[in-house]
């Protein structure tokens, strides 16, 4: 994992859950901490103690005042500002397949911050090692995305790349398949051999996998619908595809 890096920069979110977990897993990064005392919460008292327990400066401002300069997203009582996170590129992700990494996500353009939180969140309980997607066209970390995430912003490396189509080929030749989900396939996901390292790859909202993404998967496969709606959510089927890889593997 290479320090700071282009395309790193600092940052400045709410939320307890992924407050909490930058304050225990990277509590070098934080520079100081906003804690709302009216009132003081239990939730927030332990942000209090862990901040405390790392030697980190906490401000105690009323709610009133730090909904007011915080007004873009919902805060929950707490706000930490915190250094550039650790950027994890393209070779170090492929020298981690190498090393036995064998879940992926990738994310072919999903523009919206909360479902890439929620799929940061869904691949985090799924034990995917990280999420990839391309620098262009696809949604940042923004306070929104990080809330969302609920922590999995902090243990789940998101690794943005000029090139998603090269990227799939490099992760291949470090000895991943590529499967991607389209509606339109012919094989079902349940009928795709999942416990191989496996890169799973979803497309945009709306939109699905583009051409030269779907070109370089090894399978297309589609989520069974039964019932009336042709589509779902990005995170729901994030959610359906990695925990059928855990049940594959589990079984």
């Amino acid at each position: 994992m290479s320090k700071g890096g282009k395309g790193s920069r600092a940052e400045t979110f709410g939320g307890i859950h992924a407050v909490a977990a930058v304050l225990q897993q990277a509590p070098e990064r934080v520079k100081s901490l906003q804690l709302a005392t009216d009132p003081i919460e239990p939730a927030l008292e332990r942000l209090l103690r862990l901040a405390e327990a790392s030697g980190i400066s906490v401000e105690r401002v009323g709610r009133e005042r730090l909904d007011q300069h915080h007004p873009r997203f919902q805060n929950q009582g707490v706000i930490v500002h915190c250094k550039p996170r650790p950027v994890v590129d393209e070779r170090t992700l492929v020298g981690r397949v190498r090393d036995g990494l064998d879940l992926i996500l990738v994310l072919d353009g999903v523009t919206d911050p909360h479902n890439l939180g929620a799929c940061l969140r869904t691949a985090d309980a799924a034990g995917a090692g990280a999420v990839v997607m391309p620098r262009h066209h696809s949604a940042a970390l923004t306070p929104a995305a990080i809330k969302v995430a609920s922590g999995a912003a902090e243990t789940v490396p998101v690794v943005s790349v000029g090139n998603l189509a090269r990227t799939l080929s490099g992760l291949k030749d470090a000895g991943m398949w590529t499967v991607g989900l389209a509606g339109e396939a012919e094989q079902s996901l349940y009928q795709v051999d999942l416990r191989v390292p496996t890169a799973i790859v979803m497309g945009a909202e709306g939109e699905g996998l583009r051409r030269l993404t779907r070109e370089a998967c090894d399978h297309l496969a589609r989520i069974p619908m039964g019932g009336t709606v042709e589509s779902l959510n990005v995170s729901v089927a994030t959610g359906i595809t990695l925990f059928e890889v855990r049940r594959q593997r589990q079984s």
